[in-house]
């Protein structure tokens, strides 16, 4: 156990992320439990702590009598100074155990920026970055998440990944290793390894070998002992009414970026925007009952005392009984002092009665993302909504009383033209004129959040040659030239931190080598502007002969074989390349859930079904 000496935390900012005894923290004694789980997400604590899926993990984990699980973040820069000079190792935040003496450590890994901070807390916790070289007396390194659906750029880094959703694989991956234990460790750390491949959602690395073409292209990705899969097939839950939701989540000491009540509605989304990693990643849509949703939401206000609860899903307003829901909430909790919130709302099924609604106990501004200026390109994406949507949902929340709007757009997308790009700033302007036109004055604020486009591994654009950073930041500074009204405010991304993660989210093993020469040379912190060092970088693409153009900028072809082509989905390519060439056509797709089936190949090939409790009756 580690104890910190008390001047410690006099010498960083917010001492209260290393302290741990928050409420609904477990303690367990590891002497009397079969496998400790050290569950870690690579960023600052105030964005761990906000991750769902960790809370979930962390209860499934806790809940078992033969498991202790506890959590692990990225020390901030002043800790991880402090803790190097004192040779501190890494620990986690309920009994201060070292998280070298876990039996896993397992890695959330939300986006590609947080991949130095995974070699930095390693490094931190005294285990071999280098899954080659860790011995009998390390842990096994587990990643997970939506990164692990392309995990060959940090590969060498992880003995293992699970691809697809962890509620029911967590169980399977604790019941194997608590057995290999049991029967005296049999062929050591391969020995466990070889036992979890037959796990359905488990990707062991190095059972691999890949080879190139002499241009750099994959040429194969082939399996090297007898326990390896061909293709590894997500895990994906059937009902998730069936499965434990974190119900008494731990809650921080101070303010975390989601520091509420996170209620997941459902999971999956349908709409089909083609640039939305998410929305394959986590097909078939399956809801959850009202009952079940507000059985859980009564525990959760219970359990944690938070005054407000969010609708997390992946397209909240698409939930079939929303009405029900809000209706249900705001009545079982406003006496309380409970409100209700959507982070954001869909333009074509906006409704002034429910926006009203769920902001009758604090009133905040509205957010939409129509995500591209044009209906050509909102066509390109998918994205099956048009301007009249947009001005009818922020007309009627004019006339209610708004006056505050944020819009999310994206800019490098496919076939995009500066026409395209200048629309954003149209619709914007747009906005702020029907404020006028309804109010008879101005005073409208309208906020424009601007993105770069990044292909991301499983999409329809997978194929894409992201747009070179110059190009971005001119389409960024054509934008801003149009945008001088004082009524509009404009944020947009660094070009920088897009590019590289767009090196990564299309990379392959190669790039293991560029990471540990960026975070030797000093990278860790990677998504926040103030801690990026893009010239660390570049200097190591340079320094390990690898060039990032390759992976970020280059079309690819729909022959080539591509990094990640051995990680299954359950969306056929067939499919992906279709939606490719209907992109180009500017052709719209429906969502299945409202019209015909698009034959994605996700329900016949994962023997799953859509649950939409609009459509079914349930108990």
């Amino acid at each position: 156990m580690i104890k910190l000496d008390p001047t410690i935390m006099n010498r960083v900012t917010k001492p209260a992320r290393y302290t741990g005894n928050e409420l609904n923290s477990v303690k367990k004694d590891h002497n009397r439990v079969k496998v400790t789980v050290a569950l870690a997400l690579p960023d600052v604590y105030e964005v761990g702590m906000s991750n769902l899926g960790l809370k979930i993990l962390y209860e499934i984990l806790n809940d078992r009598s033969d498991t202790a699980a506890e959590r692990v973040y990225a020390p901030w820069v002043d800790m991880e100074a402090e803790m190097r000079k004192r040779q501190i190792p890494l620990y986690s935040l309920e009994t201060f155990t070292p998280v070298k003496d876990f039996d896993l450590v397992g890695f959330s890994l939300q986006y590609e920026m947080i991949y130095s901070n995974v070699l930095n807390m390693l490094d931190l916790a005294e285990i071999p970055l280098l899954a080659a070289e860790r011995t009998e007396v390390h842990p096994f390194v587990v990643g997970g998440g939506p990164c692990a659906y392309n995990p060959e750029p940090v590969a060498d880094f992880f003995d293992f990944f699970v691809i697809g959703e962890g509620e029911e694989v967590i169980e399977d991956v604790v019941a194997v290793l608590a057995e290999w234990k049991e029967k005296g460790r049999p062929e050591g750390r391969n020995g466990f390894l070889k036992r979890l491949a037959a796990v359905q959602g488990v990707y062991v690395p190095s059972f691999y070998d890949v080879s190139y073409h002499n241009d750099g292209t994959v040429a194969t990705v082939t399996p090297n002992c007898i326990e390896a899969k061909p293709v590894i097939t997500k895990r994906v839950v059937k009902d998730l009414n069936t499965v434990k939701f974190a119900t008494k989540p731990v809650v921080p000491y101070l303010d975390i970026v989601h520091d509420r009540i996170m209620l997941e509605l459902f999971r999956g989304c349908t709409r089909g925007c083609r640039f939305c990693q998410a929305g394959v990643l986590y097909r078939p849509v399956r809801e959850r009952t009202p009952e079940k949703l507000l059985n859980i939401a009564q525990q959760l206000v219970e359990n944690t005392g938070y005054n407000e609860i969010s609708l997390t899903s992946l397209s909240s307003a698409d939930y079939s009984h929303l009405r029900e829901i809000v209706t249900g909430l705001i009545e079982r909790f406003s006496d309380k002092g409970v409100s209700v919130s959507l982070p954001s709302l869909r333009i074509d099924s906006f409704s002034i009665e429910l926006a009203q609604q769920v902001q009758q106990v604090r009133k905040s501004g509205l957010t939409f993302a129509p995500e591209a200026g044009t209906q050509r390109m909102r066509d390109v994406i998918n994205k099956g909504v048009t301007e009249q949507d947009l001005e009818q949902a922020v007309g009627a929340a004019f006339r209610q009383g708004w006056s505050s709007v944020k819009l999310y757009f994206m800019i490098g997308l496919p076939t995009e033209t500066d026409e395209d790009v200048l629309g954003i700033a149209d619709l914007a302007y747009k906005v702020l004129h029907l404020y006028k036109e309804i109010k008879g004055r101005r005073g409208a604020k309208v906020t424009v959040s601007v993105s770069s486009f990044v292909p991301k591994a499983h999409t329809a654009f997978q194929w894409f040659g992201q747009n070179h950073t110059a190009e971005i930041e001119r389409k960024q500074q054509l934008l801003k030239s149009r945008l001088k009204d004082r009524g509009i405010s404009f944020n947009y991304h660094d070009s920088r931190t897009s590019f590289l993660e767009g090196v990564f989210s299309r990379g392959d093993r190669k790039l293991g080598q560029v990471l540990l020469a960026a975070w030797r040379a000093g990278a860790r912190f990677d998504g926040w502007s103030e801690y990026f060092k893009y010239d660390v970088w570049l200097e190591a693409f340079e320094k390990c002969a690898i060039d990032p153009y390759f992976y970020a900028n280059r079309e690819r072809s729909e022959e080539e074989i591509l990094p990640w082509q051995h990680i299954a989905s359950g969306v056929d390519k067939e499919f992906l390349v279709q939606e490719y060439q209907q992109a180009i056509q500017e052709c719209f797709t429906p969502d299945c859930r409202r019209d015909t089936c698009s034959a994605c190949g996700v329900c016949p090939g994962l023997s799953v079904e859509v649950l939409d409790w609009g459509n079914q009756a349930y108990e």
